[in-house]
């Protein structure tokens, strides 16, 4: 993680281990460790400290849930390696401490994200756990579900979470998670059962539970079963009008803007702002938890107009506006949807506004802007926002919170060594992965009250993120999948809709032999006929077959 700081760059106050504690402090390394070396299978804090030297484990070096975080952040380093990874981890399940084999039971939902594999080891690991004593124990198994079958509507795994939400008796944070591990598996499947198992759930809850930032958690669970469904989702605004006015508001705003999230629906971000211009008139409701509702309708502008470029250039206008004359509760979230607009593209556009807001009056709009420049630069290792990270690490020494984030998105902006992305768009931008959005609406609807989530006891909300990590990288393959190196042009992509011919797909390119990066708004093209590809995108893994008409010296 050191190597990340670059403490020794930091012109003026470097942060101190006085002013910071040191279990946050190793907190942070855990999380910077995990970001940097994910999917790479080894590290210098996890993988290396062999038994018996006298050390002590890296993961006995942080508090309690810090160990849940930092023995989860060892199914990151191991990711999609299902065979490798989990004889490593399985000497943490047995352990004495509650936290380590929670973070454990994380780990492996973690190493079982976006894998699909035969023999289906998350399952058979991770169901025992889900009711046993011990709420972090608990959590890990469900969240580590919910990661590994995110978007498989994987009927076991209803199963098992249902009937924790339906006893009354389940720890409120244990049904949170519950309720966002139902709506990852059955992402935007509209599934009934679970739609009313959660909206019975909010039912019955007694007023004072739903006052808990985890019955949010519930919510935005209902709100991803809808996700991207636009107008399937009118029913359940309808009964979700008739919910405790504590959270009524809220979960029909959820509703609202999962369901019509990526359509570009003009309507839907105009009924947005309208919303967003109440507080203004308002200022009672810009107080405490009365303002969430608001902060979710600045997020559902952006999550609307993700979908295509022009709606999202005008969003950022908007957002402008709402900087400038929104009350508290909009200004928290408008870093929040400048992050969701510009996932691993740091746009000049975003990064400075960003590096202004981080260093705002109002600490809550300080503190999700540091995680937002994370956001936006992840995996790009973008000299100019670690720069920017680099100088806000000495400006904000004393602030122990907003530190721990600046080390989180120092972290994220290495992403992978700069080989993994977290854009949800892929083919072209052409489509959007669902998993990859919902992983990113996890953790954006929670930074809304950093206090009760990742500053708090749950820091590992942040591995939600694993869902919406893939490889930036293009391999070619032949038909029997061995690796195939052969010449593409790399360039940034230019719009050719519409234009007569055969117009130049790419601008200012470069010949690589590959496997090649391919970042934000980049496109590859096969440099030589000698192959052809079988699809009509060069992105991931592509299989080539040999051109029956090449002839050599062509």
């Amino acid at each position: 993680p050191e190597d990340i700081y670059k403490s020794h760059l930091i012109e003026g106050r470097v942060p101190t281990s006085t002013t910071v504690s040191s279990a946050r402090q190793n907190l942070a390394s855990s999380f910077v460790n995990a970001f940097v070396n994910a999917g790479f299978g080894h590290d210098k804090l996890l993988t290396e400290t062999t038994e018996g030297d006298g050390t002590v484990n890296w993961i006995f070096k942080n508090r309690e849930r810090g160990k849940m975080s930092a023995a989860a952040s060892l199914g990151m380093i191991m990711m999609w390696d299902v065979a490798g990874g989990l004889p490593q981890i399985d000497k943490y399940l047995y352990s004495t401490d509650s936290h380590v084999v929670a973070g454990a039971l994380l780990a492996v939902g973690i190493i079982n994200t976006n894998v699909h594999d035969e023999c289906d080891p998350a399952f058979a690991l991770l169901s025992d756990s889900v009711n046993k004593d011990g709420s972090s124990i608990r959590i890990g198994a469900i969240m580590g579900l919910g990661l590994a079958y995110a978007g498989t509507c994987k009927e076991d795994v209803q199963e098992l979470l249902l009937p924790l939400l339906g006893d009354e008796q389940t720890p409120m944070e244990v049904a949170g998670f519950a309720a966002v591990a139902i709506g990852l598996v059955f992402l935007g499947s509209a599934q009934e059962e679970c739609c009313e198992s959660i909206l019975q759930a909010l039912m019955m809850r007694p007023e004072h539970q739903l006052k808990d930032p985890f019955a949010h958690f519930m919510v935005l669970g209902l709100g991803l079963l809808f996700l991207g469904k636009g107008d399937a989702v009118d029913a359940t605004i309808e009964v979700a009008k008739a919910l405790n006015t504590e959270i009524a508001h809220y979960c029909e705003l959820m509703l609202d803007v999962c369901a019509y999230a990526t359509t570009g629906n003009v309507l839907k971000v105009q009924a947005f702002l309208s919303k967003c211009t109440e507080v203004t008139e308002n200022e009672e409701l810009s107080e405490g938890k009365k303002g969430l509702p608001f902060s979710i309708a600045v997020l559902g502008i952006a999550a609307v107009a993700m979908g295509e470029e022009l709606g999202s250039e005008m969003v950022h206008r908007s957002l402008e506006h709402l900087l400038q004359y929104g009350e508290a509760p909009i200004r928290k979230a408008v870093p929040l949807a400048l992050a969701l607009l510009n996932m691993s593209s740091p746009t000049i556009l975003a990064t400075d506004v960003l590096s202004r807001l981080s260093h705002d009056a109002d600490l809550e709009v300080a503190q999700n802007a540091v995680l937002a420049l994370g956001l936006v630069a992840a995996g790009t290792n973008n000299a100019r926002v670690a720069g920017t990270l680099r100088q806000l690490s000495s400006y904000y020494y004393k602030e122990p919170d907003v530190l721990f984030l600046v080390r989180i998105a120092q972290g994220l902006v290495h992403l992978g060594k700069g080989l993994i992305t977290l854009t949800p768009e892929h083919s072209d931008r052409g489509l959007l992965s669902l998993e990859s959005l919902a992983g990113i609406f996890c953790v954006l609807f929670s930074c809304l009250d950093m206090k009760s989530s990742i500053l708090g006891k749950h820091a590992y909300i942040l591995y939600f993120l694993t869902v919406a990590m893939r490889a930036n990288i293009l391999v070619t393959v032949d038909e029997e999948g061995k690796a195939l190196p052969v010449p593409v042009r790399v360039g940034k992509a230019v719009d050719i809709v519409g234009q007569a011919g055969r117009p130049k797909t790419i601008t200012g390119f470069q010949t690589h032999t590959t496997p090649v990066l391919l970042n934000v708004g980049e496109r590859a093209e096969l440099a030589t006929s000698k192959y052809l590809p079988m699809t009509t995108v060069l992105e991931g893994v592509v299989i080539l077959k040999k051109n029956p008409d090449y002839v050599e010296g062509d």
